[in-house]
């Protein structure tokens, strides 16, 4: 049921969850993909490289705050077996992206830790 101010009419926050439940019960997936890309697109042609940086870091640091040092060994963990699977350094004598990830988790582990 609509909650009505006043004057008896529906408050803009009301009408948008309205408009927003119709939405959804008229779209699928696939819509929402599509205006999502389609934002994607125009945001990236009216903001630079620092908007980017900006926002990552921004979402780098709240997921900071709310992931502990397991957190970041799993996804490097993760990242690294989708990358090559390989737990022992190339050859060449480089890293495996696994222990990478690892390590990189642990770094971040230790800099939250000191902070």
């Amino acid at each position: 049921m609509a909650n009505n101010n006043q004057n008896g009419k529906m408050s803009r926050e009301e009408a948008g969850r309205l408009g927003g439940e119709a939405t959804a019960k008229n779209h699928d997936k696939e819509f929402y993909q599509e205006i999502g890309e389609k934002g994607g697109e125009a945001t990236s042609k009216s903001h630079g490289k620092d908007f980017y940086q900006e926002i990552g870091e921004k979402g780098g640091e709240a997921t900071a705050k709310n992931h502990d040092k397991e957190f970041y060994q799993e996804i490097g963990r993760k990242g690294g077996e989708a990358r090559g699977n390989s737990d022992q350094s190339d050859s060449d004598g480089k890293m495996s992206r696994e222990e990478a990830g690892r390590k990189g988790g642990e770094a971040r582990a230790r800099q939250r830790k000191n902070n």
